[in-house]
């Protein structure tokens, strides 16, 4: 097989409907815009979602909800899920990752109360709840802000 033998498999590749170009073609002269109005026009047509001044289905349906853009969003995990780490080991956002507790860094860690802390550990996050800071000073952890 040559370069030259190429070619797309049958039925795959159409060619270019040209618009405009005489009568003969069967789409000359208005080149299959018809006679007239908006859309015959050059730049024609409508924008979208316009339903021809109708109140369209956008502007109709309510607003719901807030996006705070400066907002932040922290990777949540709770003092119970800290158990599986040796005693003295240092837990970050890293180590977390690695052990699939967490899935995506975000814009941080937040570690929450939940359940109960049973290893001496050193954990680093952005931000501690007060219960889960309780919790790991309680058993004899440190927990650092980073």
């Amino acid at each position: 097989m040559k370069l030259n033998e190429l070619s797309p498999a049958p039925g795959s590749a159409k060619k270019a409907w040209r618009r405009g170009r005489g009568v003969g073609t069967g789409n000359g002269k208005t080149a299959g815009k018809g006679h007239k109005g908006q859309n015959a026009r050059s730049g024609g047509g409508v924008r979208p979602g316009f339903e021809g001044g109708q109140l369209p289905l956008y502007r109709k349906l309510p607003k719901r909800g807030f996006y705070n853009r400066f907002g932040k969003h922290y990777a949540v995990v709770n003092v119970s899920s800290l158990n599986v780490f040796e005693d003295g080991a240092v837990v970050d956002m890293n180590a977390l990752i690695e052990r699939r507790i967490v899935r995506k860094p975000e814009d941080g860690l937040k570690v929450l109360g939940g359940g109960e802390i049973t290893k001496k550990l050193t954990v680093i996050a952005s931000v501690f709840s007060g219960a889960a800071k309780e919790k790991i000073e309680a058993a004899g952890g440190k927990t650092e802000v980073a």
